[in-house]
């Protein structure tokens, strides 16, 4: 009993010197100071310490996670102990270059306590990188059945020649990774899903400032589609998501069937959330394909209030019933007023057949006050559609009426014929940061009155996002021509002719307020339209980080007259700033519009083409 209670207390007493001395080395106590951040007044520093380097990028990385730093709390700190942590940090501070390629760098260490307040002055890194490490050799090995399949080759040979990190190339540990990655992501993207990197190995030769990369790629077997398994489809039921999906049994597995399967159900509007995925049990040569879906309230309504640039507070209303009794048609009932612009409108949507055309027809009633004149329209339309994540088409037969409260013509009426088409290949929506955009739109009709005048009206219009590298954003371009050709328009309702100006067109000028100059102040409708915009969009970072904040400097021109030699451009420019918000793309424009020298500022929501 006495040999136990000894050796006992003995136990004791080394755990709590072992504690003593924990809690004063260097990293315990820092820790502890950490710990109290935020809770008491600010800890006066040892010393202070900076990084020179004439890379900034160099400079920001070792500053931000350089272990250095945690230790400028400990106020008692002392010149041993501090020589002790800069060993260590020296050791970390070459493992933080050799991530960025640099595996020889020259590091020079410095303290000078009679630079600063603080006890031990300040420690200076100076570093020289010295050359990057490249790529010399580059080793590819294949497994599974890619290496058999008769497109084996093509696929194989894409992935390879679009190898991120070719010979030649700076090497870094981020880039390894992003090219490893992407090459997985196009081997699984087409017919091998369960595909799989197997090994890959960098040899670095950091005398020589060389490295020898190896991947092995494993693509599994092929994988054909099996049945679908549905869940979730109560109310609107399983043959629309079959219809919407399109993805038949035994075609071969491709990742974009399957997402643009899941768009297309998501912007069919009749469902909140949608999942596609493959099932990983069991066959997995033939593997069936999950949709897991949350439909959409049968009715919904949507207030609003809001604020728009060019004519102040808006109020908005909108009701979407998605199976009218009977019917089993959409209806989106639609009321929007502000001080210049009040709409109505109604649109009814038909099911998707199997080619994913539906029916619709819409009616909308317009009342805009503008440079104290007051057009009021209607629009009644019928045809089909089909939209798609990349093509949309349309054809449709349209009636106009519009009167003008400036001109005694009475109403002005037409009836067209009408196709549009847009198409989109954007890398991302509704944040898309490369990729092109084109729409046309084509109408033949007649103008109603005392003689019928035919006429034929064209749109099209395009935007373009090229990337300029990876800080410096991109450029985006956008352009838009159209024309009316018609013997007489005078007689057209101006719904069918163009105006310009506003928030998606020549920022600086108020909406639709560029058009023919019909004296005394009033603008009207022409017959020829071209606009065009430039924009510089450039992420902003923040302590190196990227965030959802971009900003945008900007030129725009548009013109509007009733004869080509008559188009005079307007310009405009200015400055902005993007968001990427929960709801969408904001846009914050300050333009100035050069014929009125006046700045005005823009405000909108989402991406729209």
């Amino acid at each position: 009993m006495r040999c136990f209670k000894t050796g006992h207390i003995f136990t004791v007493l080394l755990l709590g010197l072992f504690g003593f001395f924990a809690a004063w080395s260097p990293s315990a106590r820092a820790e502890s100071v950490s710990s109290l951040v935020g809770k008491s007044a600010p800890v006066p520093l040892a010393f202070s310490w900076e990084v020179n380097s004439s890379d900034e990028d160099i400079r920001d990385l070792l500053l931000q996670h350089m272990e250095l730093q945690r230790y400028q709390a400990l106020s008692d700190l002392d010149d041993t102990e501090l020589t002790r942590l800069l060993e260590d940090a020296d050791e970390q501070a070459r493992e933080l270059l050799a991530t960025q390629g640099f595996f020889n760098p020259q590091l020079v260490w410095q303290q000078d306590k009679t630079k600063g307040p603080h006890p031990l002055g300040q420690v200076t890194l100076s570093v020289k990188t010295g050359p990057a490490a490249r790529v010399s050799q580059m080793h590819w090995q294949w497994l599974g059945e890619l290496t058999q399949a008769p497109t084996g080759p093509h696929q194989l040979a894409n992935i390879q020649n679009q190898w991120g990190l070719p010979p030649g190339a700076t090497f870094t540990q981020a880039a390894w990774n992003r090219a490893k990655n992407n090459a997985l992501r196009q081997l699984v993207s087409e017919h091998y899903p369960w595909g799989r990197l197997a090994t890959s190995e960098a040899r670095v030769d950091a005398e020589n400032n060389q490295v020898v990369l190896s991947v092995t790629m494993d693509s599994g077997p092929a994988v054909r589609l099996g049945d679908l398994n549905i869940t979730g489809a109560s109310k609107y039921g399983a043959l629309q998501v079959e219809r919407l999906a399109r993805l038949s049994p035994n075609q071969l597995y491709r990742q974009s069937d399957l997402l643009e399967a899941q768009q297309r159900l998501v912007l069919s509007g009749f469902y909140d959330s949608v999942f596609v995925s493959l099932e990983p049990e069991g066959n997995l040569a033939r593997a069936p394909v999950n949709i897991e879906l949350k439909e959409s309230l049968r009715q919904r309504w949507l207030l609003g209030a809001g604020v728009r640039s060019d004519s102040g507070p808006r109020l908005t209303a909108e009701h979407t019933h998605h199976s009218i009794p009977g019917l089993n048609w959409r209806a989106v009932s639609r009321l929007a007023i502000d001080k210049d612009l009040q709409t109505m409108g109604l649109d009814l949507l038909a099911p998707p057949d199997s080619t994913l055309w539906r029916w619709n027809t819409s009616a909308q009633i317009n009342r805009q006050v503008r440079d104290n004149d007051v057009i009021s329209s209607q629009r009644w339309r019928a045809g089909r559609i089909q939209t798609a994540p990349k093509i949309d088409r349309s054809y449709y037969a349209q009636y106009d009426v519009a009167s003008q409260q400036s001109n005694d013509l009475g109403n002005l009426e037409s009836v067209s014929g009408n196709f549009a088409w847009t198409w989109r290949d954007f890398d991302s929506l509704p944040f898309p940061s490369r990729g092109l955009g084109l729409g046309i739109e084509l109408g033949s009709g007649v103008i109603l009155g005392a003689t019928y005048q035919p006429y034929v009206r064209w749109l099209a219009k395009g935007l373009s996002l090229w990337p300029l590298g990876q800080n410096s954003g991109r450029l985006a371009v956008r352009a838009s021509m159209g024309s009316v050709v018609s013997q007489d328009t005078r007689n057209l309702p101006t719904t069918q002719l163009f105006l310009t100006g506003g928030d998606n067109s020549v920022r600086g000028y108020a909406l639709n307020s560029i058009g023919v100059d019909l004296g005394n102040g009033q603008i009207g409708a022409g017959r020829y339209l071209s606009t065009g915009s430039v924009e510089w969009q450039r992420p902003l970072r923040w302590k190196g980080q990227l965030t959802d904040w971009e900003t945008a400097v900007f030129a725009d021109a548009g013109a509007v007259a009733n004869e080509l030699h008559l188009l005079r451009t307007q310009w405009s420019y200015g400055m902005g700033a993007r968001w990427r918000s929960p709801i969408g793309p904001v846009r914050i424009d300050l333009a100035h519009a050069q014929a009125l020298q006046k700045w005005r500022l823009h405000l909108s929501v989402g991406f729209t083409f």
